[in-house]
């Protein structure tokens, strides 16, 4: 049996605007189809906009049809919501590489299979306009003085350094003849999105009422928050991402295991498919046995099995079974799970021919790599027991790294202190 959809985001806490008190019945009455659309400023989305795909998919087990739209037309010029600046307008090659990567990861979300869920391109349509066709047939049903008090809009023009360019102010129009032509070519009545959407999305439910006579919808999902007032989806390495390739499975998992206490439920409700009484039952855990961390270990299995596989959150915690044990031996780990772990740190490639000689010695290359400023306080700290080689103190300044110190994948982890750390890759090993 299918989930009432409105019904379980409203148990989640997600729902935060509504365009109409009938669109709960209305999803209840029969299949709908609705979108989300998806900006490609990179190659790969980011945890930001997690939550967005998960409430795509959560739509389509509810039995409705779900469209993801990908802003390649959109996308060349750029939404100014929630922007001080304009953004950079990215080339027609760029985007088609990040439409692609897009594209990939919506695939892991949803079923596009038979009549089910949508993927959609919206320079499809938006390409293809003519300026004085657009401006007769949509831009006549746009009231310059309300846009001008959208947030988005009205942020932008009060910052006399930076304004709005025609180009961006633009934008709301584009998004409002996306849910048109959505309508027209799939029967599409609701659109859905961050609260920072909120204005866009009546914008096109407007127009679909003015144009076609018919009633649209918008709902609306909170903007994902931390407690501590930091902007979500951030590490100490930057944006954590979708893709492998650039938030390794090790990194990405260990990103949800370090969830604040605080944010954790939420984070439960938001982003994983456990039911309102799991959520629960974990929540008195944060409560009872915070030191356990069960909650933050449900939540980053869960993501990352969602995100990337069994395989992937496999290697995560086996990763970090080892490297956060006693005395981790890091020889236990593949080349895989160490390429993951470390993925990010520091990496200088060694020649394997200058193994075991003086080009490999320890404090030659602790200086080399930028460990430490000079060799003479390489060895000091050496001799100091400050410098371990994959995790064993190595105390010898006149140590050699040879043959033997290569860990599987050909790695060599220097570290300093307790949390610099640095890749050596010896190729071909």
């Amino acid at each position: 049996m299918a989930t009432d959809f409105f019904a379980d985001l409203e148990q989640r806490g997600l729902i935060h605007q509504v365009s109409s008190p009938e669109l709960a019945n209305v999803l209840r009455q029969g299949r709908m189809v609705g979108y989300i659309g998806f900006d490609p400023t990179a190659d790969s989305l980011h945890v930001g906009s997690l939550s967005q795909l998960v409430t795509l998919q959560r739509f389509q087990r509810a039995g409705h049809r779900p469209i993801a739209v990908m802003g390649g037309g959109t996308g060349l010029i750029g939404d100014p919501s929630g922007r001080e600046t304009e953004r950079t307008l990215l080339s027609e090659e760029q985007l088609a590489v990040n439409l692609a990567g897009i594209r990939r990861q919506a695939e892991r979300f949803l079923d596009f299979s038979g009549d089910g869920a949508v993927l959609v391109n919206n320079a499809d349509w938006l390409c293809r306009l003519g300026l004085v066709d657009f401006l007769r047939d949509i831009g006549k049903h746009f009231s310059v003085n309300q846009m001008i008090v959208r947030d988005s809009v009205r942020m932008r023009l009060e910052e006399r350094e930076h304004g709005i360019s025609y180009t961006e102010f633009t934008y709301i129009l584009l998004q409002a003849y996306d849910f048109l032509e959505l309508y027209d070519r799939y029967g599409c009545t609701l659109q859905m999105g961050g609260s920072d959407q909120w204005g866009n999305i009546l914008s096109g439910a407007d127009l679909i009422r003015r144009l076609r006579g018919v009633e649209a919808y918008g709902l609306t999902t909170p903007l994902v928050t931390r407690a501590d007032g930091k902007k979500f989806g951030k590490s100490e390495e930057g944006n954590v991402w979708l893709d492998a390739r650039r938030t390794s499975p090790y990194q990405f998992y260990q990103f949800w295991l370090n969830t604040d206490d605080q944010d954790v439920v939420r984070y439960l409700g938001t982003f994983t498919s456990l039911t309102v009484d799991q959520i629960h039952e974990l929540g008195r855990t944060v409560t009872s046995a915070p030191e356990r961390r069960a909650a933050q270990k449900v939540l980053a299995e869960e993501v990352t099995r969602l995100v990337h596989g069994p395989e992937a959150l496999g290697r995560a915690q086996r990763a970090a079974d080892v490297l956060f044990s006693k005395d981790a031996d890091y020889r236990a780990l593949s080349g895989q799970e160490l390429e993951e772990a470390f993925y990010g740190a520091p990496r200088t490639a060694l020649a394997p021919e200058n193994l075991g000689t003086p080009a490999a010695g320890l404090v030659s290359l602790l200086a080399d790599v930028g460990l430490y400023p000079s060799r003479g306080r390489a060895r000091q700290d050496v001799t100091a027991g400050g410098v371990s080689v994959n995790n064993v103190i190595v105390r010898d300044g006149n140590y050699t790294l040879s043959q033997t110190d290569l860990l599987p994948g050909g790695f060599v982890i220097l570290r300093k202190g307790k949390k610099h750390y640095h890749v050596l890759h010896v190729a071909g090993q």
